[in-house]
């Protein structure tokens, strides 16, 4: 069997210092390999959050081996953290975190623009994303101008437009309406079992999460459970772009 593509060994992850001290997490081992969709679930406090900084390299253990395709990442400089972000991980917040007088096209080419890419290399990998997303000829439009289940979707082709081997995704559905969240769980699945991409997602949601194929509980700093979903949800078909009104 091939290591996995994330590896994580006893880590821990220590807030503050004397009667301050929070110890988020206590020392956690986790195996995720290349094509898996992974929910991680956990009640407020429970070090669901600190892991995916950890994973996200937006922050490092205090202790501990984290390993990404097998290079230690725990020893890595600011700046090298920030070379394998770019390279190799794409984000989705609960938020969107779009910039509000900017079309989705421009908000989609972001990530390029930081690596330094052509305006041509941009414009048709931006294009691309979001028809992958099912937003071709809503490109020019702002973010007030489009439903929250779209600005999600124009945050997912965001974050797939450097083609990532890891989509982090925190709380994707968490400011949605049931049905605009199971069309982004549909859009998560499909990139994740037509494009490979390897999802890790945080949810409340035990309906959003139905869709991965294993679930990771956290409790009180420590993996409580992980499981495989023997029968994650299936999306019917490719997540359509919506319409106006």
């Amino acid at each position: 069997m091939s290591a996995p593509l994330i590896r994580l060994r006893a880590v821990t992850k220590v807030y503050g210092t004397g009667q301050a001290e929070l110890m988020a997490l206590k020392g956690i081992d986790l195996d995720v390999t290349a094509g898996e969709f992974v929910a991680i679930m956990g009640p407020s406090g429970s070090g669901k959050s600190t892991a995916m900084n950890i994973l996200g390299c937006l922050d490092t253990p205090t202790a501990g081996q984290y390993l990404f395709h097998g290079a230690h990442v725990e020893g890595l400089t600011r700046d090298q953290r920030a070379r394998l972000r770019r390279r190799y991980l794409g984000f989705v917040f609960q938020g969107f975190n779009l910039l509000a007088r900017t079309s989705a096209q421009e908000n989609v080419e972001l990530p390029l623009l930081y690596r330094g890419e052509s305006a041509a290399v941009r414009h048709s990998a931006a294009t691309k994303a979001l028809a992958s997303v099912g937003l071709d000829g809503w490109e020019h439009h702002t973010p007030g101008e489009l439903s929250g289940g779209q600005q999600q979707r124009v945050a997912i082709a965001r974050a797939i437009v450097t083609e990532p081997a890891v989509l982090l995704a925190d709380e994707p559905t968490g400011n949605l309406d049931t049905r605009r969240g199971q069309e982004i769980m549909e859009l998560l699945r499909s990139l994740n079992v037509d494009h490979g991409i390897t999802v890790l997602m945080v949810t409340h949601e035990p309906d959003m999460a139905a869709y991965a194929r294993r679930v990771v509980r956290f409790v009180d700093g420590l993996i409580a459970g992980d499981e495989p979903n023997p029968n994650p949800v299936v999306p019917q078909a490719k997540a359509p772009a919506e319409k106006v009104g």
